[in-house]
């Protein structure tokens, strides 16, 4: 089934035109301030992270954060953190925090300092985006939410194209996990897997695009893409912090928006840098948010692709 343009082309209704909108605007309204320029950012955040690797020694702890509080406030930066929940103080406040309890961690996705300061201002941009949105803020309610759908559902009736495994929730299953990776110990990405199996539509959507996309692009016998994280609870996400994993809050994964998916593992196949540039595509489209994790990479999906995605999701699913 032949799935919608990302183009919005024309929407249903009657045509008005920009001088007949502007018209109806109330008068002494003030026009609504234009979006942070997220080029302008992305490339702020590139510039800081050079110096933060210059800054790495643990002697440097008071230079780093002169250097922090200098470039925040810079315009482009600043621009996006004041539009997040947090503000610029806020986030400001919580890098900080991040960075002066950073302690490197085979399990976290913050290989040094330097990818911390990356994860943590890359996500804001989900944040921002989602500011309004409600968390989840139970493991029961995720479970609960009639806003997701059930992903076992839709890989039974042959409706992914992607792949995902779950977490065992067994000490059996977690000894057979063990015993397959001694076996085979390339045959799956190296992750702990789903906690929970469930997903917004338009998310689906999202990865069911990226998969067919990624096939079309890649010899044959590719594996299909690899989901490894998708809806988080916030319960989770603060249980996933104490293990020692990189998870930032406030969270597109806790909203339900964000997802990450595997891209270290296709090295084995030669499509790494292929599914990266995918995935950049799609950024430079205004479609997601794309944060460099290392192992994985952290998707988030704009607000403005939602209503075309969910439309995508129906046409697929026939509902």
């Amino acid at each position: 089934m032949r799935v919608p343009s990302r183009s919005p082309g024309q929407q249903p209704g009657p045509s008005v035109t920009p001088a007949a909108r502007a018209r109806r605007r109330v008068p002494g309204t003030p026009p609504r301030p234009a979006p942070p320029d997220l080029d302008a950012y992305r490339a702020a955040v590139a510039d800081l992270l050079v110096e933060v690797g210059a800054l790495a020694g643990a002697s440097c702890t008071a230079a780093r954060q002169v250097l922090i509080d200098d470039r925040l406030r810079e315009p482009a930066i600043a621009a996006v953190l004041d539009a997040t929940p947090q503000g610029l103080v806020g986030a400001r406040e919580t890098l900080l925090l991040e960075m002066a309890r950073y302690q490197p961690n085979p399990r976290s996705s913050a290989a040094d300092l330097t990818a911390l300061v990356r994860i943590y201002l890359l996500s804001r941009v989900d944040v921002m985006w989602w500011r309004d949105a409600p968390t989840f803020l139970t493991d029961a309610q995720v479970d609960a939410s009639p806003d997701l759908v059930d992903l076992e559902w839709l890989r039974r009736r042959d409706l992914l194209r992607f792949c995902y495994t779950e977490q065992p929730k067994t000490l059996f299953g977690r000894g057979m996990r063990a015993a397959r990776r001694r076996l085979r110990p390339d045959a799956t990405p190296r992750t702990a897997g789903l906690r929970f199996r469930r997903a917004r539509r338009e998310v689906v959507a999202l990865l069911n695009d990226i998969g067919r996309e990624f096939a079309a692009n890649t010899p044959p016998a590719t594996p299909p893409l690899w989901v490894t994280s998708l809806v988080r609870s916030a319960e989770h996400q603060h249980r996933l912090r104490r293990l020692g994993y990189a998870a930032m809050v406030p969270s597109g994964h806790c909203m339900g928006w964000a997802v990450d998916v595997e891209l270290a593992w296709f090295d084995r196949f030669g499509v790494r840098d292929t599914l990266a540039e995918l995935l950049l595509a799609r950024q430079r489209a205004g479609e997601v948010n794309v944060v460099d994790e290392g192992q994985a990479w952290h998707l988030c999906l704009a607000p403005a692709s939602g209503r075309r995605l969910r439309r995508a999701y129906e046409a697929e699913m026939g509902v």
